[in-house]
């Protein structure tokens, strides 16, 4: 396929939406991936940095002036160049850029995106006008001027002195009574609304604990009977783990299945990588075993990690190998995780167990060899450096010759950097999930001890007895070893912290927001 930049250098003017990095266009988010040149605010481009090229040159914009003047330059040097900005681009005043483009005969493409006028009282469950309902976008800076109406208003840049906003508009004459709205770093994890009427800002905003000194972004205004129905048509905000920030520690490549899934909860996973995954010091016993595979010398391959999928494929592709090498041989999975690895691959596991997703879990559902049903009798167990012996005695037992080989080696990684070291122990994590005991000694090796306050989730009950050794005390247990089990136990138990909250009438608090009255270890 063609890529953008081979074509003649023109220039995109994209709308990145107002803070969810979700709210992208796909059109927005393919032409991002085929620039050659972004011009954006470094936040900006942070949050769609994932889709760049490697080779993608980012900077930061100048004056409207500047930047239409190394934007034309680009497109006439022959490269495709994205000027990327919050929101909608026309709203966000690309027109004189534009022009630019326009006077330069440079082609050119406006892509619209989401604007915070609309965007952000959705995600504050607040429904403007639709039809024949009047709908007025002002500027707080316009607001003196702005008589009542009938309608609904959408105030932009309220995050300045918002009881000053109703004082000005009950000057112009709106009832004290009117419903008001406010909402900062809306669409994001640090979103925050009060809702509130037009005489009561001052006192509402400060029982709620919003000061200028505790919001940082910026903020919308709703003014108007719509503004009244926040309570009951709020989605966002109110999801069971709405701004946490949970701790994954896990190796990189397994934590995005966990991380996906808190984000759904509305979570912000921090990634940190307790163990590094090398390759086997001795790489001949894995090339002995992917011949092994093609000669049909197993009858089985079981595979207890995600790791160990990894290494078999890389293997088989350096050969110039695919998924058909495992024709006419049996697959088995220790998990979800290392089935879809598997899926991936495009491979489907003939065997899973439905109860403890581990080695012990695998072994407890193996079958026995059958001489007449089973033509071969050796098993594949391409494992780390750290044996399974729980699933080589049981493979025996059963009648089976296993083969286990080193696919790759498991060690400790590095410690991660220090504001996450100081996060950890200082309690600025509101929870850590643990899926196995090695995370938990590893995790404590190269970081230190949670804090009190966080909340500690483990996968199972070994996870949990190490972490208990450890000086922790759980909180949360999956019901069933799986990782998604894990993170929908937390997000039960975050729903239940928000329901008890609301039920004695107290301030909705994320556990690292109560570090002075956070639990006590068990010693």
């Amino acid at each position: 396929m063609m890529r953008m930049t081979d074509l003649d250098g023109w220039v995109a003017f994209v709308g990145a939406g107002p803070g969810d990095e979700g709210l992208l266009t796909m059109r927005g988010a393919r032409l991002l991936g085929a620039a050659g040149l972004v011009v954006a605010e470094p936040e900006i481009a942070d949050r769609v940095r994932y889709l760049l090229t490697a080779d993608v040159t980012v900077t930061e914009p100048l004056d409207a002036a500047g930047t239409a003047k190394n934007l034309v330059q680009a497109a006439k040097d022959g490269t495709f160049a994205v000027r990327l900005f919050p929101g909608d681009p026309l709203l966000s005043g690309a027109a004189a850029e534009v022009q630019a483009c326009v006077r330069a005969q440079v082609r050119f493409e406006i892509v619209p995106g989401v604007p915070a006028a609309t965007g952000v009282p959705a995600y504050a469950g607040i429904a403007l006008p639709a039809d024949n309902g009047e709908l007025r976008v002002v500027h707080a800076n316009e607001l003196s001027q702005v008589g009542y109406g009938a309608g609904v208003l959408v105030v932009l840049g309220a995050e300045t002195a918002p009881a000053d906003l109703g004082k000005m508009l009950i000057a112009a004459g709106w009832p004290d009574a009117t419903p008001f709205a406010i909402t900062w770093d809306g669409t994001t994890t640090d979103q925050q609304t009060v809702a509130t009427t037009l005489g009561r800002i001052g006192h509402d905003l400060k029982a709620a604990g919003v000061t200028v000194a505790t919001t940082r972004g910026g903020a919308i205004a709703v003014v108007g009977e719509a503004a009244a129905a926040k309570s009951r048509m709020s989605w966002y905000e109110t999801k069971p783990l709405f701004g946490w920030r949970v701790l994954v520690p896990r190796t990189r490549e397994q934590a995005s299945l966990v991380s996906e899934r808190l984000r759904e909860y509305g979570a912000v996973p921090e990634e940190v990588p307790t163990i590094a995954v090398e390759p086997p010091r001795t790489p001949q016993q894995m090339e002995r075993a992917v011949k092994g595979l093609v000669t049909g010398r197993y009858q089985w391959v079981a595979f207890t990690s995600t790791n160990a999928v990894k290494a078999v494929r890389e293997k088989l592709e350096e050969y110039g190998l695919d998924a058909r090498a495992f024709a006419g041989v049996k697959v088995a999975a220790v998990g979800e995780q290392t089935t879809a690895a598997l899926l991936d691959f495009g491979i489907r596991p003939d065997l899973v167990p439905d109860g403890q997703q581990s080695a012990e879990g695998l072994a407890d559902a193996w079958p026995p060899y059958d001489d007449v049903l089973d033509p071969i009798n050796r098993v594949l167990l391409p494992r780390a450096d750290i044996a399974t012996e729980t699933l080589l005695a049981r493979l025996t037992e059963l009648g089976w010759e296993a083969e286990d080989v080193t696919a790759y080696r498991t060690v400790r990684a590095a410690p991660p950097p220090a504001h996450i070291r100081e996060a950890i122990k200082g309690g600025g994590f509101d929870a850590v999930l643990f899926t196995s005991s090695s995370t938990v000694r590893n995790l404590v090796g190269i970081a230190g001890k949670p804090h009190a306050v966080t909340v500690i989730g483990v996968i199972g009950p070994q996870t949990a007895k190490t972490a208990t050794e450890f000086g922790l005390r759980v909180d949360v247990s999956a019901d069933k070893p799986s990782v998604t089990a894990l993170v929908d136990a937390l997000a039960a138990f975050g729903a239940a912290q928000r329901d008890a909250a609301i039920a004695a009438g107290e301030p909705l608090r994320r556990p690292s927001e109560r570090r002075r009255g956070g639990r006590r270890r068990i010693r």
